[in-house]
């Protein structure tokens, strides 16, 4: 009965992304053009996107896709304790336009953010600190003391 009911599982979620693909085609999840020229969207909206799905709406390392990955998520809430006490602007900035390296583990599963904000602000690297800039202003506001 497992076998069954896994392939019928599997058939059934095949089915409904078909359905979500063909019924949003064509169709823009944002409209970029609604948005003036010079919109940047603030910390919170870029980290809400881009990070709380593994980091956690609470910037703590438990978002609902941690759980898959198979190195924690770090605690984003202790970047500045880690750091003698300050928010690391450099270093975090750096992780995001770079990624984290290659550790002697293999790499990591944090994401390098920086060609996809390129793409996202077409190639506007001004843009793009920018974007940096207001996600690590509101995870400073984060910090533990």
């Amino acid at each position: 009965m497992g076998r069954y009911a896994t392939r019928f599982f599997a058939a059934t979620v095949l089915f409904l992304v078909m359905v979500c693909l063909i019924g949003a085609k064509g169709k823009p999840v944002v409209d970029q053009s609604q948005l003036p020229p010079t919109y940047m969207p603030s910390g919170e909206q870029i980290f809400r996107q881009f990070c709380a799905a593994c980091h956690g709406i609470d910037a703590r390392g438990h978002g609902p896709a941690a759980y898959s990955l198979k190195t924690p998520p770090a605690d984003l809430t202790t970047l500045a304790k880690r750091h003698d006490g300050k928010f690391p602007y450099a270093y975090f900035s750096d992780v995001l336009l770079f990624g984290r390296g290659l550790s002697a583990h293999g790499p990591s599963d944090m994401p390098t953010w920086g060609p996809l904000f390129r793409y996202l602000d077409r190639r506007n690297e001004v843009a793009v600190r920018q974007r940096i800039k207001n996600l690590s202003d509101y995870l400073a506001t984060l910090q533990e003391n």
